[in-house]
């Protein structure tokens, strides 16, 4: 009796040669790359620098081994020269590219926060210690063709950037990078490969335009004195007085009146503003966290105190730069 079609099982197909070098290189790519050590300065010795010939450089073996076996058979003695000439120039490029890396320094600068859908920038900083210049040296992320081309003067620095996209808000590791020369015949690869140990930290994308200010909360024997209009600026204002902050002047009566008006910080201190996540009115997490960032900068542009309720964490009310970025950095982890 023959099994039923349903009993039995397709063989899986195999996979074509090529994809099985893909997932072969990629293997053995993770394995090395798990036991380099993270580190945000790379001092670049014979340990970590690595060469192999480039397409021209298998190219010109393969010419000068053609000219000796022809200087062989017809007893040239300018064949001879003419090979041991190239063949000794294509030694002496080794040495050189070998050294235009070796004994080079770089050093990771800490990159800055961005918004999320941003490019990050990445500074590196190399740094050589001898006399003589590197020249023609590269940096990319591995695995890309985007290259950065410096040199490097003697007993000097250079700064070269390079750039990625983070995949959205959160902290997000520096990707492997790889550092290379070809100097100066271009016969070989000189190569390094560097685990940075630094993060990116990517805030939430502020929502654009975004809704007004919550309303302030009463404090504890404030009344409603110290409530928030519709519009999203508190209510409390006097004559401007010099030495107020910039950020306090009302300049939508000043555009209307040409009368500087100041907003009465000490009325306001009447309300607490909160920021709840719970309260945005937006239809999804990543909504409510771009709008609680359009609304952390707008409450820091007029000089406001307010507070931050995130699931599981709460910000007590504060101003200032230190509140800002303690705010959106709990936003871009939450």
């Amino acid at each position: 009796m023959s099994p039923s079609p349903s009993a039995t099982t397709a063989p899986s197909p195999a996979l074509p040669p090529w994809a099985l070098r893909a997932r072969l290189r990629a293997r053995l790519r993770r394995w090395w790359h798990a036991r380099l050590p993270r580190t945000d300065s790379l001092q670049l010795t014979q340990r970590n620098v690595y060469i192999v010939p480039t397409r021209a450089g298998w190219m010109l073996a393969a010419t000068l081994l053609v000219l000796l076996i022809a200087s062989i058979n017809y007893q040239l003695n300018l064949g001879y020269l003419l090979t041991f000439l190239l063949a000794g120039a294509a030694a002496a490029g080794m040495v050189v590219s070998h050294n235009t890396l070796r004994g080079l320094a770089l050093h990771l600068l800490p990159p800055e926060p961005l918004w999320a859908g941003t490019l990050a920038v990445l500074d590196i900083k190399l740094a050589n210690a001898r006399r003589s210049p590197r020249l023609g040296l590269g940096l990319a992320l591995q695995e890309t063709a985007h290259w950065s081309w410096a040199d490097v003067p003697g007993q000097g620095e250079a700064t070269v950037q390079v750039s990625f996209q983070p995949p959205g808000r959160g902290r997000h590791p520096v990707p492997t990078l790889t550092a290379e020369t070809r100097f100066p015949l271009g016969t070989f690869r000189v190569w390094t490969v560097w685990r940075p140990a630094a993060q990116v930290l990517v805030y939430p994308a502020p929502e654009r335009p975004a809704p007004a200010l919550p309303p302030g909360e009463p404090r504890a024997g404030a009344g409603l004195a110290g409530g928030a209009r519709a519009s999203g600026e508190f209510d409390g204002v006097r004559a401007y007085q010099r030495g107020d902050p910039l950020k306090l002047v009302v300049w939508k009566k000043f555009a209307k009146s040409g009368e500087l008006i100041s907003r009465d910080t000490v009325h306001m201190q009447r309300a607490e503003l909160w920021l709840d996540f719970a309260h945005t009115g937006a239809p999804d997490t990543e909504s409510r966290l771009s709008r609680l960032a359009a609304w952390v900068l707008a409450a820091d542009a007029q000089g406001l105190d307010y507070g931050l309720r995130l699931p599981g964490q709460e910000i007590a009310p504060a101003s200032g730069p230190a509140q800002r970025l303690r705010c959106l950095e709990a936003l871009a982890t939450a």
